[in-house]
């Protein structure tokens, strides 16, 4: 009798223990993509009321989902070992901090666990299907069009376009991270991602040169580090599986840093990356003028200056940190020289404040042209913001191993924050610098009405 209640005891707890367990990512082996798996779509519906635990929803059941709310869907792409997205629990819970909403992970590893990507490139659409059923419950039951918010990553960028043409373009927005480019390059609108599948549509593109898609498919397209080699990634195949997937997965570590980092990544409107590194597309940075469009979550911000274009697209460029939060702060420096002979080289420049703490820009990504009495302004990036610089050093060369070292004499240098344009110039007069060698000086302030 005793053993009888034992055993009964036991089995009350087994069902205790699963009616508490929390719905999980499907986690699958290598083993499963070497084989395949079928298609199958899991609905897990994260609030703040269950932040942590998942609820399983799907078109018959919404659970606690609440119509009234924003619902953010996020779409993974191809998964080639099975494993679930590491990102995936950072940005459920990221996008709960930022807003009281609705957040959908929409688990199709079963269908891209496969070691053939054309395989779960093909199932795309049937993913959207199934998203289209429980989207139109959800408009059933009181749902608007502008509170549904796709993001989607690779494949999930594309799943998200699918959904999108479903309703003419009328979810409120798509945010397409690194959007897939294999089977997608060139394809027509209605095969791919496309501006006019949302309301508003912004993407991330950090890959472009392997695994991500390189032409605009926004209304705003971010090109960070010029959307290739990405800084902290692995250059050569001895990173291992890193080099393959770093750069493509920065786009989704962005946007996280959107959501939960105390700066702001700010990116400049420009028509080629080239051409934002030489300074040439910096004046959103000004004051008066609207401001800059940031990467990640808050892109929606510039939604109202796109309508004014025709057509409602642009591109837009910044550069990283190799690390968390990302971020990189712009400043000018201007040159005037007053050598006899043209100068070409490139500076470097090193900030330190009156704490000790420094920060150090290489601008070498292609030669300065020096002529005497022109001014040349060049773009500085520095990981660092600090607010009171008390000295400055920089170093002039011109790459050449061998040969002759140069002067170059400064007529004058300033030093003007893009990200605080209202901080004060900083200055320096009559500077001669010998190649190769470090010239450290203190600043002063520029003349208040100096142009």
């Amino acid at each position: 009798m005793l053993g009888l209640y034992f055993f009964i005891s036991l089995l009350c707890l087994a069902r205790s223990d699963t009616r508490e367990t929390c719905p999980s990512f499907t986690k699958l082996s290598f083993h499963s993509a070497v084989v395949g798996t079928q298609l199958n779509v899991k609905l897990m519906l994260y609030t703040r009321r269950n932040s942590t635990c998942a609820q399983i929803i799907n078109s018959t059941f919404l659970g606690n989902l609440n119509v009234t709310r924003k619902t953010t869907f996020i779409v993974h792409g191809f998964r080639p070992t099975g494993s679930p997205p590491v990102w995936i629990g950072d940005l459920v819970e990221g996008l709960l901090s930022v807003e009281d909403m609705n957040v959908v992970v929409v688990d199709w590893n079963r269908g891209a666990t496969t070691v053939l990507y054309n395989y779960a490139s093909s199932k795309t659409k049937k993913v959207a299907a199934v998203l289209k059923e429980f989207i139109d419950q959800m408009l059933a039951e009181g749902a608007s069009f502008d509170d549904i918010y796709m993001i989607g990553v690779s494949l999930g960028a594309h799943i998200a376009g699918f959904v999108g043409k479903e309703y003419s373009g009328q979810l409120g927005r798509i945010t397409g991270l690194d959007p897939a480019g294999p089977l997608f390059n060139g394809r027509p609108p209605e095969d791919r991602l496309d501006p006019s599948d949302a309301q508003f549509v912004d993407v991330i593109h950090s890959d472009i040169d392997a695994l991500g898609y390189r032409e605009p498919l926004g209304n705003i397209d971010f090109y960070p580090n010029g959307g290739v080699d990405q800084p902290g990634c692995p250059k050569t195949i001895f990173g291992g599986l890193q080099y393959f997937k770093c750069d493509h997965q920065r786009s989704v570590y962005l946007y996280l840093s959107s959501l939960r980092e105390d700066c702001a990544v700010t990116a400049y409107p420009c028509d080629s990356y080239r051409n934002y590194r030489n300074g040439k597309c910096v004046s959103c940075g000004a004051p008066q003028q609207e401001p800059c469009p940031v990467p990640g979550y808050y892109a929606d911000t510039w939604k109202d200056y796109l309508k004014e274009k025709d057509p409602p697209m642009t591109k837009a460029f910044f550069d990283t940190a190799e690390e968390k939060p990302f971020c990189i702060y712009h400043y000018f420096v201007d040159i005037i020289t007053w050598n006899k002979n043209i100068r070409r080289g490139s500076i470097t420049i090193k900030l330190r404040d009156k704490a000790g703490n420094t920060t150090e820009s290489k601008i070498n990504h292609e030669p300065a042209t020096f002529q005497k009495y022109h001014q040349v302004s060049l773009l500085a990036r520095f990981n660092q913001d600090l607010e009171k610089v008390a000295a400055i050093s920089l170093v002039f060369s011109t790459g050449s191993v061998i040969g002759p070292t140069y002067k170059l004499r400064i007529l004058r240098m300033k030093l003007r924050s893009l990200a605080h344009p209202e901080r004060p110039q900083l200055c320096r007069y009559d500077l001669v610098l010998m190649e190769n060698i470090e010239t450290v000086f203190q600043p002063i302030l520029c003349p208040k009405l100096q142009m």
